[in-house]
Order: structure tokens, then sequence, then C-alpha cells
């Protein structure tokens, strides 16, 4: 997730953006070149401040960073930009790319690293699979937040007959449990069902699962 903001929809080029952050001029003109030329939006920036500065929306994205740019560079900007909960794929270019620095780079998360002079079909490859990354991961955070919402919907009793019952308890286990009749429960897990979107106890485990509710419950 980029920052606090939720799910992108498709990875489609004009609903997709690449960022590129290189202090040479040639370089940014070669590559908003070669990106436009596919049908991809993108935006430039000279300086890591810059980019800092700019509002990421909600569309699938990556960066493509110099590894060597003046001021930070490009892997402490890496650093930076994850402690600041700017989540996306990164693609690192380099003149001067060595064994340590290219593991350093994918340990923090970079999703390729390209030495320069690169062909233009490998940096177009790194982009789109970086852009369908990025547009998993926001349909995956998209899903959660839908399911979270669902979850707050439910009352207090209500959540508590789902902790149950995706513990595997039967009704009649979970009304001896909460002190209720056995009707008392099925009418609450019937409001669990409709209020969290599922059909089965099945897809109920899983979206307690994707919540974290199982280890916290179990």
């Amino acid at each position: 997730m980029k920052g606090n903001q939720s799910s992108g929809r498709s990875v489609e080029t004009h609903s997709s953006c690449v960022y590129v952050v290189d202090d040479d001029a040639s370089v940014r003109e070669a590559l908003s070149s070669l990106f436009r030329s596919v049908g991809l939006q993108v935006e430039m920036f000279g300086a890591a401040t810059e980019f800092l500065q700019k509002k990421i929306p909600d569309i699938p994205s990556c960066l493509v960073l110099d590894i060597r740019l003046p001021g930070v560079s490009g892997l402490d900007f890496q650093t930076q930009l994850a402690k600041s909960g700017i989540r996306m794929p990164v693609i690192f270019m380099t003149g001067h790319g060595d064994i340590p620095m290219s593991v350093r780079a994918m340990k923090a998360g970079a999703v390729d690293f390209l030495t320069k002079p690169f062909r233009d079909q490998d940096m177009l490859d790194a982009v789109f699979a970086a852009l369908e990354t990025d547009r998993k991961q926001l349909d995956s955070d998209h899903s959660i937040a839908d399911l979270a919402a669902h979850y707050e919907s439910l009352t207090p009793r209500e959540k508590e007959v789902m902790a149950f019952v995706t513990k595997g308890l039967m009704n009649k286990q979970v009304a001896g449990e909460m002190g209720l009749s056995e009707i008392t429960v099925k009418i609450h897990r019937g409001n669990v069902m409709r209020k969290m979107g599922v059909r089965s106890l099945a897809d109920l485990v899983r979206a307690a699962e994707k919540l974290g509710l199982s280890q916290v419950d179990a």
C-alpha cells in the first residue's frame, strides 16, 4: 500500500504510472520516451526530495530509481520510502552495480536491478512485471480493507459468535459457551454470514484468517 491509499483496479496502461527518479536529464528523457511509446503514464523527478512531495494516486505504480542520487543514495532513499509508509515496487538503475549493492537492494524489496546501459526490452519487462506486482498488492489491500469494514459492522455478540464458529464449534456448543439458546446463536450466525458477505463456513474461516482473527482468538 502506498501510504494510506486503498486498492487499485487494473494494470491497464492508462490506469498505472511509472515514476522515474534520476538526476541525469538525458536518462529521464530517454525513459520517458520509452515508456510513453508503449502507452504508459510516466512522471519524472530529478531528485528524491521532489518525489517525496508527490501525492501518489491510487493506481498500480512502480519506481525506477537511480542508485546514485545527489544528496541521498538510491538505497537510502528506498529505506526512507519504507519508513514513510510508501510501498511500491522499485527497479534500480546503476552504472556502478556490484553484487553487495544489488543484494542489499533486493533484500530491501527491489524487484529488479538493471545495469546501465540496459536494453529497452529489459526495462519494459521489469516495469510491466512491477506494475502487475503492485496491482496484486493493491487488490489484496483493498480486499482486506473491505473485510475489516464488514467485521466492524458486527455487534460485539456477533463477533463473539464468529470467533467460536471459526474455531469449529457447532451452534449447540457456541450456545453453551455463551449461555444463549441455540436458536439465538443461529440468528447471530446468520447475521454474521450476511454482514461478512460470505456464503459458507469455509469462506468465513478464510475471512477470519485474512483479518488475523484466528491468530488472535486461537
